[in-house]
C-alpha cells in the first residue's frame, strides 16, 4: 500500500496533521473554556456583593429561610445558569438554590473565597463546587453584615452544570464551532495541497528510478532520455542525483564495451598463440615421431640433421613462449621501469658486434652510425636493449644479400632519437597501421620475410611507451623501412622511477 516515496510522505503527513489537529483542538476548547470562565467571572464579579446589598437575606445575624428560598427561586428563574449558597463564617453550607439530594458538600474551602474577596484580579478563581465534591468552578462571592460584624458569605456558582462539557461548551458558543471548522477545513485543505505537492516533487523521481529499472532489465545496453539527459550537478538533490546516474551508466556503457573489447582480445590472443606455437610444436613432434619410428634404419648423419630440426624447433617454440610471457608482464598495471643515465652509443656498438656474424652470413652490412658527444640517455638499459635486438632482428630478418641496416642515434629536440634502417622488402601501405599488432601477419609479405608472425614489434611498442615515447615507422615497398623513437637525455627527468 505503501510501495512509493509519495504515499510513505502522505501518510506521515496525514498522521502529522491528525496529532496538530487534535493538539490544536484540545488547546482551542481549554482556552476558549478559559475565557469564557475568565469573561463571566470578570463580568459577574459583583454579582454576589448586589445581592448581599440589596436582599435582606439575613437579618439580626441569621438567615431568613423563607426569604432567601424565595429570593433564590427568583434568581434561578431570571438565570438558570447560577447557583447560590449562604456560607457562615467558617464556610459552611446554611442555605442553597438547587434541588434537595443535588448538594453533596456540607462546606466550602474559604481560602479561594477570602482571595477573590481581597481583590485579586486573576480571573479566573476556582472555587469548590458544593454539587460535586471533586470540582471546582468560578464564582463570585461577598460578605453579610450581622448587628454586629459580617454574619457570612454570598457564594454564587456561576455557570452552573450546564457547560461542564465539551459538547455542551460547542453546541453553545458558535464562534468556537466555527474556528474549528475553519482549522479543520485549514488542515485538509494543506493536507490536498501536500499530497498533490508531493506527488509533483516525487514524480521525477519516478520517472529516474523507472528509467534506472529499464537501463538494468536492457543489459545495460539502452540508456534511457533521462539519464541521457544527465541532470545538472548544481540543481537541487534529485538532479544531481539523475546526474550520477547519468555518470554511473555511461561508466557502465564504457565498461561494458571494454569487457566486450577484452574478451574479443582474449578470443583472438588464445587463438593467434594456439596457432602460433602449432607450428613449431608440430614440426617438433613429427620430427621426435620420425626418429622414433625409424631409429634403427637412419644413417647417423641423418639423425643427426633429424635432432638438430627438433632442436630448432623446441628453441622457436621457447623463444616463443617467452616473448608471451614477457609482453604480458609489460602490460601488466603493475610493471614499474629501472632509469638510469648510460652512454647509447656503447650499447648500440655492442649490439652491432652481437649481430655481425648472423649479418655476414646472410651477406648484409649492419653498422652503427653516431655523432661525437652524443649525451647519456635516462632509460632502462635492459629493456631500450630488448628493444634494440628486437628492431635489428626484424630488419635482418626482411632484408637479403646484399641490404644494409643502419642504426643511427642524432639529438632531436631535446632528446635522442633512435633510428634503424635497413634497405630490405618494406612494408605494404595498408599493412603499416597493423605492424606493431601482437601476432600481426601480413598476407602480402614475401621473401624471408613472408608468413612470419611474432610479438616483438609489439613488446618494442610496450617499451617505448613505458619510456613516455612512441615508436613509429616509414617504409616503401621494394626500398626498406625505418623504425625510430626517441629517449630523454641524463638529467631530463619526465620518467617513472
Amino acid at each position: 500500500m505503501l510501495s512509493t516515496l509519495a504515499r510513505k510522505l502522505t501518510a506521515v503527513l496525514l498522521v502529522l496533521f491528525c496529532i496538530v489537529g487534535a493538539v490544536f483542538t484540545v488547546a482551542m476548547i481549554i482556552t476558549t473554556r478559559l475565557h469564557n470562565q475568565e469573561a463571566n467571572q470578570r463580568f459577574n464579579s459583583s454579582l454576589a456583593a448586589h445581592l448581599a446589598a440589596d436582599e435582606k437575606i439575613v437579618v439580626d445575624g441569621k438567615v431568613d429561610e423563607e426569604k432567601a428560598a424565595e429570593i433564590f427561586h427568583m434568581l434561578m428563574v431570571v438565570n438558570p445558569h447560577i447557583e447560590l449558597y449562604l456560607l457562615d463564617e467558617a464556610g459552611k453550607i446554611l442555605s442553597y438554590s438547587a434541588p434537595p439530594g443535588k448538594v453533596r458538600r456540607k462546606a466550602v474551602d474559604l481560602k479561594p473565597v477570602r482571595r477573590f474577596l481581597s481583590g485579586d484580579m486573576s480571573y479566573p478563581i476556582f472555587g469548590d463546587d458544593p454539587r460535586d465534591p471533586g470540582r471546582r468552578k468560578i464564582f463570585s462571592a461577598a460578605r453579610f453584615p450581622g448587628p454586629s460584624g459580617p454574619a457570612g458569605y454570598l457564594y454564587v456558582i456561576l455557570g452552573g452544570e450546564e457547560y461542564e462539557s465539551t459538547t455542551t461548551l460547542l453546541q453553545g458558543s458558535y464562534i468556537l464551532r466555527l474556528s474549528l471548522l475553519v482549522v479543520g477545513g485549514g488542515l485538509f485543505f494543506a493536507l490536498m495541497a501536500a499530497v498533490i505537492f508531493f506527488h509533483q516533487l516525487t514524480r521525477r523521481l519516478r520517472v529516474l528510478a523507472e528509467d534506472m529499472e529499464r537501463f538494468r532489465l536492457g543489459d545495460f545496453a539502452d540508456r534511457p532520455p533521462l539519464l541521457s539527459g544527465g541532470g545538472h550537478p548544481d540543481g537541487d538533490e534529485i538532479e544531481r542525483l539523475g546526474h550520477v546516474f547519468a555518470l554511473m551508466a555511461e561508466r557502465i556503457e564504457e565498461q561494458i564495451e571494454v569487457l566486450k573489447k577484452v574478451d574479443a582480445a582474449r578470443r583472438e590472443l588464445v587463438t593467434n598463440v594456439s596457432h602460433d606455437l602449432r607450428t613449431p610444436l608440430a614440426s617438433l613432434q613429427g620430427y621426435l615421431e620420425t626418429l622414433a619410428m625409424k631409429d634403427s634404419t637412419l644413417a647417423p648423419e641423418e639423425r643427426r640433421d633429424y635432432l638438430a630440426t627438433a632442436l630448432q624447433n623446441s628453441e622457436e617454440l621457447e623463444r616463443r613462449v617467452d616473448n608471451l610471457l614477457e609482453l604480458s608482464r609489460l602490460e601488466s598495471p603493475d610493471m614499474r621501469i629501472n632509469p638510469e643515465n648510460f652512454p647509447l652509443d656503447e650499447l648500440a656498438e655492442a649490439l652491432d658486434q652481437r649481430f655481425l656474424l648472423a649479418a655476414k652470413e646472410q651477406g648484409i652490412r649492419i653498422e652503427t652510425v653516431s655523432p661525437e658527444g652524443l649525451p647519456f640517455v635516462r632509460a632502462d638499459i635492459e629493456l631500450i636493449r630488448r628493444v634494440l635486438e628486437n628492431l635489428i632482428q626484424n630488419a635482418l630478418r626482411c632484408s637479403a644479400e646484399g641490404d644494409m641496416v643502419t642504426v643511427s642515434l642524432s639529438p632531436r629536440e631535446e632528446k635522442i632519437e633512435v633510428r634503424v634502417t635497413d634497405t630490405g622488402t618494406g612494408i605494404h601501405p595498408e599493412d603499416l597501421p597493423h605492424i606493431f599488432e601482437r601476432h600481426f601477419k601480413s598476407a602480402r609479405a614475401s621473401g624471408t620475410a613472408a608468413g612470419k608472425a611474432g610479438l616483438g614489434l609489439a613488446i618494442s611498442k610496450r617499451i617505448v611507451e613505458l619510456h613516455g615515447g612512441r615508436i613509429e615507422v616509414e617504409s616503401a615497398v621494394g626500398k626498406g623501412s625505418s623504425f625510430f623513437f626517441t629517449l630523454p637525455p641524463a638529467g631530463g627527468g619526465g620518467l617513472p622511477e
